[in-house]
């Protein structure tokens, strides 16, 4: 017998189905797969993510430029258009399904002591995977950048490019200095709100807080949550961006296509193309103008390794020829880790239950008007950013972050949130099971800035197999002494008078494992906090921006890779430092800015191309001009005693004599040698006969580094060479 979970997700997958599925009439119908990859493109996207399908939509608005973007995964997944159900496509086949390394001081109820780690493997990347919270973060994070050395990266200088992308959809928000209305990007609000909602926000101007936007001028409060929903389902950036260009000629989406490596010249250091798996087939593509890496934090140090660029004993030790040794690729990991699973049981019927959620009367509802609990942003109703009291109270920086849900854990019936959560039978069962499918609400509480950082490494030199990630949790001990503060913010919530009318109350079993500690002391959250540790999937950092003067920064403020011509880096792991809030809205913005850089460095290039090309032309004109007279003066004739040598077009099998060179050695052996009437002489040339400028001597050097010169070049030269390009 099926019971009504199983019947409810099969109606919810029709819905999904009849809801979403594509029509050739459809403005937002589906992207097609590219059937007929070129050889050579001007730019090749790797990663259709939160950054890679706005750079892919804005470079292809210049119509002489031919686009090839590359997605390891398929298209983005019907059930997950359902705001409320977006957890239930993690650890499944549109999931890169990483895991932690297993670690110290987190993670530690869960399975070898490793976290989960998901991560978006489709069109929109984790755009298409994630919670869909809108969240900018501060401007002061963005203004440290800035003052850090990486100019053009202030707050006064990205808030254009959040706003370029943004349609909001709150009348009392759109419009405004911080608000836009008519980008690519939806923006909105739940359509369906609970009265444990309001009880958020209520609870939170008990304890003094605002009622905020906190995306707007000051950040610290409370607030509603706003995310990338656009009528009532989800709107990634395959939707806002790659499917109002799907039908542009000039952009190909490959799908299915794992990149293997960058090709990239070993000499000239210069990225050239990629190297990329699909259905089977190899395929190798070039880019006259520049590749450009939106992989992610962790596919993108990946991927860099596995070219060859990268902390160089490390590649050497998995196999890897070195191509440049940058050992900053992978570090400075920085991710937000949180304490998840907290319980507040309340005696009101208000909860977002799997019963309340899966039945025929909300689904049609759903169906008809996108008002009901299907469309609340994956389950989470008010965002909090506060300030514990580590926190300056007189600066508009909040150290704490607080998700907010009208249900928690126990909601589910264990479906769901038990899976991707990873706890293990015995917490679960002690734990869980017995209060399980009660009302209740939940928080999670974070540290906005953790001080903490892991690393990227290869795990092997084949590119299927996962990296090794380490985000080194809770290292830095002040990141667990702030996050118990966070967690005690969430306790005063949930004793103010808006919460304690719904009966809230924090369910006080001792949590499985920390029951030695004593009942809610430091050292108690501490245990909970490392044992039920959950990321927010926030990963950034890992080839990380910064100015000239900064040994550790692997790309410029112009997001170009240092030491790579033609490579540069645009998605979650240039940013120095996490943001304080959620990532995705930072990720389209980096996506945004990074397309007007590479706009502006191929239209400055262009001009000085044009002013070239008028400078150049009298200097063509008198080459031209050289080049006839030599043709005149050098050209041979049948009675010439100088008449140039012919090719020879039968060769034989056998010589006496083979000469290896016909240069200043063996042009002088072969003539000597054939001066014996009976010696038959072969004289081999890997060139042409020499060149008819070449005869002017003035002229001589300008063979130089064109094809009658094999143009060498020494290996780096510590004595000598120091003025040119690699020391070379």
């Amino acid at each position: 017998m099926y019971n009504a979970k199983q019947i409810g997700l099969a109606l919810a997958s029709v819905l999904s189905w009849l809801l979403f599925s594509d029509t050739p009439n459809d403005p937002e119908g589906y992207v097609q797969d590219a059937s007929n990859i070129r050889t050579e493109y001007d730019f090749i996207i790797i990663g259709a993510g939160s950054a890679g399908a706005v750079i892919a939509n804005r470079l292809s608005e210049n119509a002489d430029w031919n686009i090839l973007l590359l997605e390891a995964g398929g298209d983005e997944s019907i059930v997950g258009q359902i705001p409320a159900n977006a957890f239930a496509l993690q650890l499944t086949n549109v999931d890169w399904q990483y895991e932690t390394q297993p670690q110290d001081n987190a993670c530690q109820s869960y399975k070898d002591k490793r976290c989960n780690w998901p991560r978006g493997k489709m069109l929109g990347g984790s755009s298409s995977i994630n919670s869909m919270l809108y969240v900018r973060g501060n401007k002061r994070d963005y203004d440290k950048w800035k003052n850090d050395g990486n100019v053009g990266w202030g707050y006064d200088d990205v808030l254009p490019y959040f706003l370029k992308s943004e349609d909001n959809q709150n009348p009392f928000l759109a419009g405004t200095k911080y608000h836009n209305k008519g980008g690519l990007l939806t923006v909105g609000e739940s359509g369906f709100r609970t009265p444990l909602g309001t009880a958020f926000i209520q609870g939170g101007v008990e304890m003094g807080y605002e009622h905020r936007d906190y995306n707007g001028e000051f950040q610290t409060g409370f607030g509603f949550a706003q995310g990338t929903v656009r009528r009532g389902s989800r709107c990634s950036t395959s939707k806002a961006f790659l499917r109002p260009a799907r039908n542009r000629k000039n952009l190909h989406v490959s799908m299915h296509s794992r990149v293997s490596k960058i090709l990239i010249d070993p000499d000239t250091k210069v990225a050239t193309g990629v190297r990329f798996e699909k259905h089977g087939h190899i395929y190798v593509v070039q880019a006259t103008k520049e590749v450009v890496l939106s992989a992610g934090a962790i596919a993108s140090p990946q991927i860099l390794m596995l070219s060859g660029v990268g902390p160089a004993a490390h590649l050497t030790e998995k196999g890897i020829t070195p191509i440049l040794d940058q050992p900053y690729v992978g570090e400075n990991l920085n991710d937000h880790v949180g304490l998840i699973g907290i319980v507040f049981l309340i005696d009101k019927p208000f909860s977002l239950l799997t019963t309340r959620l899966m039945n025929l009367p909300t689904l049609l509802n759903y169906a008809l008007f996108r008002g009901t609990p299907l469309s609340m942003i994956s389950g989470v109703e008010g965002l909090a950013f506060v300030k514990s009291k580590y926190a300056d109270d007189d600066d508009d920086w909040p150290d704490v972050q607080l998700h907010f849900g009208p249900g928690s854990d126990i909601s589910d019936d264990g479906a769901t949130n038990r899976r991707i959560h990873g706890y293990t039978d015995e917490v679960w069962n002690e734990y869980y099971k017995p209060i399980l499918n009660r009302d209740s609400w939940t928080i999670l509480p974070l540290f906005l800035r953790p001080k903490s950082r892991g690393t990227i490494l290869l795990n092997s030199k084949d590119p299927h197999d996962k990296p090794l990630i380490n985000p080194n949790y809770f290292s830095d001990p002040d990141d667990l002494k702030i996050t118990v503060e966070s967690v005690k913010i969430a306790l005063a919530l949930s004793k103010t008078d808006a919460l304690q009318k719904l009966g809230s109350r924090l369910y006080d079993k001792p949590f499985p494992g920390c029951e030695n500690q004593p009942l809610w002391t430091d050292a108690y959250w501490e245990c909970w906090i490392k044992s039920a540790s959950f990321t927010l999937g926030h990963s950034v950092g890992t080839c990380k921006m910064g100015p000239d003067s900064d040994p550790t920064a692997v790309v410029t403020p112009e997001l170009k890779f240092r030491g790579i011509e033609n490579l540069r880096v645009a998605d979650t792991s240039i940013m120095p430092s996490l943001p304080s809030g959620n990532t995705n809205a930072p990720t389209i913005m980096v996506g945004e800015k990074a397309s007007d850089l590479i706009k502006n460095t191929w239209k400055e290039a262009s001009v000085e191309s044009s002013r070239a090309d008028t400078m150049f032309l009298g200097r063509e004109f008198g080459l031209a001009l050289i080049s006839l007279i030599s043709g005149f003066l050098f050209s041979d004739n049948r009675s010439n005693p100088e008449g140039y040598v012919r090719d020879t077009s039968a060769i034989r099998s056998e010589y006496d004599f083979i000469i290896i060179g016909a240069g200043s050695a063996g042009a002088v052996i072969a003539n000597r040698l054939t001066e014996i009437d009976g010696w038959n002489v072969l004289l081999l040339e890997a060139g042409e006969d020499e060149s008819i400028t070449g005869q002017i001597p003035l002229f001589a050097a300008s063979l130089q580094l064109t094809d009658v010169d094999w143009q060498y070049k020494t290996e780096p030269q510590a004595n000598a060479c120091q003025g040119y390009v690699n020391q070379k």
